[in-house]
């Protein structure tokens, strides 16, 4: 029942997203609306972490299989996506390279900022 309860959240989270991207001008995928919604929710302790951990890490260990169907669907454009192979290939890995290393930046300033706050005293980080 917990399961549910936090799936619910998530989802209920991600219907206000489509909201958004209905009522806002912008051309941002609602997927982003929400995930800046839950952002805002747990960083202003609206949802407790505690809330939706659970969903959120079988989510997460459930995602590759999640991205089968667009495997599938690139395997069978492949006549249509043949003639751009190499700029898409070289789009791609670029891509895959600087997400990585922004990610990598992100992660290590947080933690830095984590341990600088710990060092100094300044709260409890959970």
């Amino acid at each position: 029942m917990v399961f549910l309860k936090q799936f619910l959240i998530i989802i209920t989270i991600s219907f206000a997203g489509e909201v958004l991207k209905m009522l806002l001008p912008f051309k941002m995928p609602a997927s982003i609306y929400g995930m800046l919604i839950l952002f805002l929710c747990l960083m202003t302790k609206i949802i407790k972490l505690e809330q939706v951990r659970d969903c959120g890490k079988f989510l997460i260990e459930i995602m590759p299989v999640m991205f089968i169907p667009a495997g599938v669907g690139l395997m069978s454009s492949y006549d249509v996506l043949r003639p751009m192979i190499i700029p898409v290939s070289i789009i791609t890995i670029v891509s895959l390279i600087a997400v990585m290393a922004v990610s990598g930046l992100v992660s290590q300033s947080v933690i830095r900022m984590q341990s600088n706050r710990k060092k100094y005293g300044e709260g409890d980080n959970k």
